[in-house]
């Protein structure tokens, strides 16, 4: 059989791409050790925009964390709703619940990190634990679990954040899909040793860490990015660990109609181009790696070229993938969608090249 140039190109893009999943795999495999057990107080910081609904549930899982001595911080971002008079009544409630209250005003118009940024100086304690209204913690545990690690040199927590599952939907699966394969990366890359994103749904830091790179300044006029940007400056293999146990996830009811997902997706892509050269390169490289894959198999296929051995090639990967993705899917309760694979990392690599021509023209300037 005569071996043409379709295989040789083909072979190239799978070993690069496999290479990838080989480094980012370590976070479906790592078998992490407890932390030391960490009784330092906690803030709890929960920014809320129109969030009323969201807050009346969340607010009771956090009081009943399992932790000696915490306080909650509760943002009203320049809510339209009954989110300010929520907090309040929290306030009233509960001694330990905090209220700050955002204005909108020129500079900082509908800005996150300004909201943030006033809740962590409201903070009176060091060690800082985010998550998002709309989320969920796993168990009472969390806030003990994400904070733990904070300690020695260690600065930055990274923590996973999910979705719940929509029967029936596939475009509940796909955002379930496309958040696992996040979360296997930026968890993947920090346990070894290259932390460059971590998300605001579940995420501790100390204050020390926040003002020692001036908080969001470098980025204060990037929409998004008080998560991902703030972590790809501030964290290194030194002072970042990761929190796998299952018991610290939070969890989101996701977007469920597509132009919203889209919406999403077009704020959360539009900080990937401030991130440091060698992310941006290697987050780049392991997107082309996919193109590189779908587009030579099926040009090696219809060629016709040493196609059993293409065919070969192709299964292998697949086979590599599904094997990677799947304990990975395991490891963040998402089992369910391993058959789906193939049908949703396509669909992933489509909506994903759509997303970046989209942003290239134009680009949200609001936290809505």
């Amino acid at each position: 059989m005569e071996i043409g140039l379709p295989f040789y190109l083909l072979l190239v893009g799978v070993v690069l791409n496999l290479a990838y999943y080989m480094y980012f795999s370590k976070s479906a495999y790592f078998t992490q050790e407890p932390f030391k057990d960490n009784q330092a107080p906690v803030s709890i910081i929960v920014c809320a925009k129109n969030e009323a609904e969201n807050l009346t549930a969340l607010v009771p899982l956090l009081i009943a964390q399992n932790h000696p001595d915490f306080e909650i911080i509760l943002i009203n971002h320049a809510s339209i709703d009954d989110t300010s008079t929520i907090i309040e009544e929290f306030t009233l409630q509960y001694a330990h619940v905090q209220m700050v209250n955002v204005v909108n005003n020129e500079t900082f118009w509908a800005n996150k990190k300004y909201a943030l940024t006033l809740g962590i100086k409201k903070a009176k304690n060091d060690h800082l634990v985010f998550i998002d209204a709309d989320c969920r913690p796993a168990s009472n545990d969390w806030l003990q679990l994400m904070s733990r690690p904070l300690q020695g040199t260690t600065s930055i927590v990274l923590g996973y954040g999910g979705y719940e599952k929509v029967e029936k939907s596939f475009l509940n699966a796909l955002i379930r899909f496309e958040t696992t394969l996040t979360a296997m990366q930026y968890l993947g890359y920090a346990l070894r040793g290259n932390p460059y994103m971590g998300v605001g749904r579940n995420l501790a830091y100390t204050a020390k860490q926040f003002y020692d790179v001036s908080g969001f300044m470098s980025h204060m006029k990037v929409m998004s990015g008080d998560d991902d940007l703030f972590v790809n400056e501030a964290a290194t293999s030194e002072n970042t660990a990761v929190q796998l146990d299952p018991e610290s996830f939070t969890m989101s009811k996701a977007k469920t109609t597509w132009s919203q997902w889209w919406t999403q997706k077009k704020r959360h892509i539009s900080t990937a181009r401030y991130y440091k050269k060698r992310h941006k390169l290697s987050l780049g490289l392991f997107f082309v790696s996919q193109i590189l894959f779908i587009i030579l198999s099926i040009l090696g296929l219809l060629l016709g070229q040493s196609w059993e051995l293409i065919l070969a090639l192709i299964l292998i990967r697949y086979l590599f993938v599904m094997m990677v993705m799947g304990r990975g899917l395991s490891r963040f309760r998402e089992s369910d969608l391993t058959p789906l694979l193939p049908l949703l990392e396509l669909l992933l690599l489509g909506s994903q090249m759509a997303l970046f021509f989209s942003n290239t023209n134009s680009q949200p300037k609001r936290w809505k």
